[in-house]
C-alpha cells in the first residue's frame, strides 16, 4: 500500500495539476491524505470536485508546512510513503520506478527537472552533470534531501517521528535518519517537474543547504541548526524501529 502525504496552502493555482498526475499512479488500495493549512483562496473548493475514495482531506491551521507534513505521516496506513508538494507534476512512472527500487532501499531520492509557473523548463537537472551519491557526513554538511523528490518505507516514517521542534528542514531529517538507520538510493531519473514560482508553500532547495549563496540563513543559523539536528540524531541511533 502507498501513501501519498500532500501539504497545501493556497494552491488554487497548481494543485488540480499535480493530484491529476498522482491519481492515475496510484492503486485502488492506496491513500492520498491532504492538509490544508487554512487556505483562503479556491484550493479547498478544488478539492472538494474530486469524488475519490483514495483521497482524505484534513483541515489545519499551523501555518507550518513542516508540521503540516509530520501531521500527515502521523495519519497513513502505507508501507511506502511519497512527499508531495502542492505545485508540482509527477512524471507518469515515478511511483512504478520508486517502488522497484524500495524493495531493496528504505529510502530513494530522485532527480528533478524544474519549472516555472508557466510549465517552461528552467533547468533540465537539480543533480546536473553529477548526481550526488548517500553517506551521512557530505550529506549533513551539504543537503541533498529534497521532499519531494522522496520516497520512503514505514521503517524510516517511524524512525522520523516525532520531528525535532526546532527543525527547519524535514527534507533533511528524514534523509538523516535514513542516512544513519537505513540504506539509501539517489536516482538520475528525474521523475518530477518541481515548480518554482516564487510563492511556493515549502521552502527553496537551496533553504537549508550549506554555505549555499542562495541560503536565507546566515552561517551562524546553519550551524547552529546542524548543531541542533546532530543532538536529536544521537537519540535516532539508539530507537526502536
Amino acid at each position: 500500500m502507498i501513501s501519498v502525504c500532500l501539504a497545501c496552502y493556497n494552491g488554487e493555482s497548481y494543485i488540480k495539476k499535480q493530484i491529476d498526475s498522482i491519481l492515475p499512479q496510484l492503486n485502488p488500495t492506496d491513500e492520498l491524505l491532504i492538509s490544508d493549512d487554512g487556505s483562503s483562496d479556491g484550493t479547498l473548493e478544488i478539492l472538494k470536485h474530486y469524488n475519490d475514495k483514495r483521497i482524505t482531506i484534513y483541515h489545519n491551521r499551523f501555518k507550518n508546512h513542516i508540521k503540516n507534513f509530520e501531521f500527515l505521516l502521523n495519519k497513513v496506513e502505507g508501507d511506502f510513503i511519497f512527499l508531495s508538494d502542492q505545485d508540482d507534476i509527477w512524471v507518469n512512472n515515478k511511483v512504478e520506478i520508486m517502488l522497484e527500487n524500495l524493495k531493496n532501499f528504505d529510502l530513494v531520492l530522485s532527480d528533478c527537472t524544474l519549472i516555472n509557473g508557466e510549465d517552461e523548463v528552467i533547468v533540465e537537472s537539480l543533480f546536473g552533470d553529477k548526481i550526488p551519491t548517500a553517506g551521512f557526513a557530505k550529506n549533513f554538511y551539504k543537503n541533498i534531501y529534497t521532499g519531494c523528490c522522496m520516497a520512503f518505507n514505514k521503517k524510516i516514517k517511524n524512525l522520523s517521528l516525532p520531528f525535532p521542534e526546532k527543525i527547519n528542514s524535514h527534507d533533511m531529517w528524514i534523509g538523516m535518519v535514513s542516512e544513519l538507520r537505513g540504506n539509501v538510493k539517489v536516482l538520475d531519473d528525474k521523475l518530477i517537474l518541481f515548480r518554482r514560482h516564487g510563492k511556493n508553500f515549502s521552502a527553496s532547495v537551496s533553504d537549508d543547504t550549506f554555505l549555499s549563496k542562495k541560503s536565507p540563513y546566515s552561517m551562524l543559523d546553519i550551524l547552529k541548526h546542524r548543531i541542533y539536528m546532530g543532538s536529536k540524531l544521537i537519540k535516532v541511533l539508539f530507537k526502536h524501529d
